[in-house]
């Protein structure tokens, strides 16, 4: 006998799920955390039982006629049909908005109804209340406001799963328990995406595609509202992971909290240093100040629910810039011994670093692959990247990245092109011929 799953659907769309007649095949799941491999073997073992909305049918289908979608959205082919986004920031209207160009029917509010209408105003839905409850409420505000807005929605029966998209996950679950909500369609959540700018109008439709979305639900995590979250992250174009919430705390804190206050003080050096050193900025500094660009209440409020672990790594950091502040002091002195341990110490720190960048994850989350540079001089006027990258093509080389270092004083920038080692000379010829002023 088949088994019924919110995502069986003969004309599916999301990218993980086969509609086949019979058992779904449920691929795996990325789980981190030993506590979360009973969640992904229910996925895996097809253990979804009707969903909402869904009715009894032969062969894959089951989920009854749908309406038409409105112009300009592709067909909802997903079982989800009405979602309420609380909070319509930068994640609350991105999420909206991908849920409006998939169909879906969005219901916006914020305590700011400024704000909801703003996004409304955008394509994300509808300011207008629910008038039965939605298949699921995205609750996407503050991590210490998680547990009181939760409460209030679950208090007013707005949907019948809930989900939340704070940067931290164990203050708030432990603050959902403490206030007595209901963890049983409860799930936490946590887009990991993310821009320099905050609010609506910083929002996005496609923020999410193909960023891992982690998902951390519980023993009481009933499947229908694991189903549902699983579907939200499919129509954002996400990659689900389930992970542990405090595996989660610790990997964020190392791998964005701690990396976001690194860049604000590296920014900080700037503040009040000499305007010709800030005018010899180059694409380094940019590079790494580039988040310090970010809202600083929006990360008070993230910071406040991490402080522990992200402090326990600034202090890790500390040592190491200790023991780097003595090398270099080491490399001024006379001794020529205590000269040669402050260089191994100082090389010994940057081969570390090698290796950590080394591990990051290349493209579409695959191994790093290792790339040669292009450098290419343009002029500062419209149409000239567009040319470059049409050259390009024309070439039949694909450009892997790219990056800018504008020249100060001057409308001309550098354009540095990553591109396969193999391509290099295919694409330096081809430029050349055409009149580009390549560099070495």
């Amino acid at each position: 006998m088949a088994r019924w799953c919110l995502f069986a659907r003969r004309s599916c769309r999301l990218p993980w799920c086969t509609a086949v007649s019979g058992p779904l095949r449920w691929p795996s799941l990325p789980v981190v955390g030993d506590s979360c491999h009973r969640h992904a073997a229910r996925i895996r073992a097809g253990a979804c039982p009707r969903g909402r909305g869904s009715r009894a049918g032969t062969g894959a289908g089951g989920c009854g006629d749908r309406p038409s979608s409105p112009p300009g959205t592709q067909e909802n082919s997903s079982a989800m049909r009405t979602v309420a986004v609380v909070g319509t920031g930068l994640i609350g209207t991105s999420a909206a908005l991908a849920l409006t160009g998939r169909g879906i029917a969005v219901h916006l509010s914020d305590a700011d109804p400024d704000a909801a209408r703003t996004a409304a105003s955008l394509g994300a839905g509808t300011v207008e209340e629910p008038t039965e409850p939605v298949d699921l409420a995205i609750i996407a505000v503050p991590p210490a406001l998680v547990g009181k807005v939760l409460a209030d929605c679950q208090r007013s029966g707005l949907a019948r799963s809930y989900t939340d998209v704070a940067s931290v996950k164990s203050g708030p679950r432990a603050e959902v328990a403490a206030l007595g909500c209901d963890t049983v369609h409860y799930i936490g959540g946590h887009p990991m995406a993310g821009r320099e700018q905050s609010g609506p109008l910083a929002a996005r439709a496609d923020l999410f595609e193909g960023r891992p979305w982690v998902l951390t639900p519980t023993a009481d995590t009933d499947t229908g509202t694991l189903n549902a979250a699983l579907e939200l992250v499919a129509l954002c174009g996400a990659m689900p992971v389930v992970m542990d919430a405090a595996a989660h705390d610790r990997a964020v804190a190392l791998v964005s909290h701690t990396p976001q206050l690194l860049s604000s003080l590296v920014a900080a050096r700037l503040e009040h240093a000499d305007e010709t050193a800030v005018r010899l900025a180059g694409q380094g500094v940019r590079d790494v100040t580039r988040i310090a660009a970010s809202n600083p209440r929006m990360w008070l409020d993230i910071l406040s629910a991490n402080a522990g672990v992200v402090a326990d790594i600034l202090e890790e950091l500390a040592a190491d810039l200790g023991t780097t502040v003595a090398a270099l002091r080491a490399l001024e002195t006379g001794d020529e011994t205590v000269r040669q341990a402050g260089s191994a110490d100082i090389e010994a720190v940057m081969r570390r670093g090698n290796h950590g960048q080394a591990r990051i994850p290349g493209k579409h989350g695959a191994p790093p692959t290792r790339y040669e540079t292009v450098v290419v001089a343009i002029g500062d006027q419209p149409g000239e990247l567009s040319r470059l990258f049409r050259e390009a093509a024309r070439a039949g080389v694909n450009i892997e990245d790219v990056a800018i270092d504008h020249s100060a004083g001057q409308r001309v920038g550098l354009v540095q092109l990553q591109v396969e080692p193999t391509a290099v000379r295919r694409l330096v010829e081809a430029l050349g011929e055409r009149g580009w002023d390549v560099r070495d």
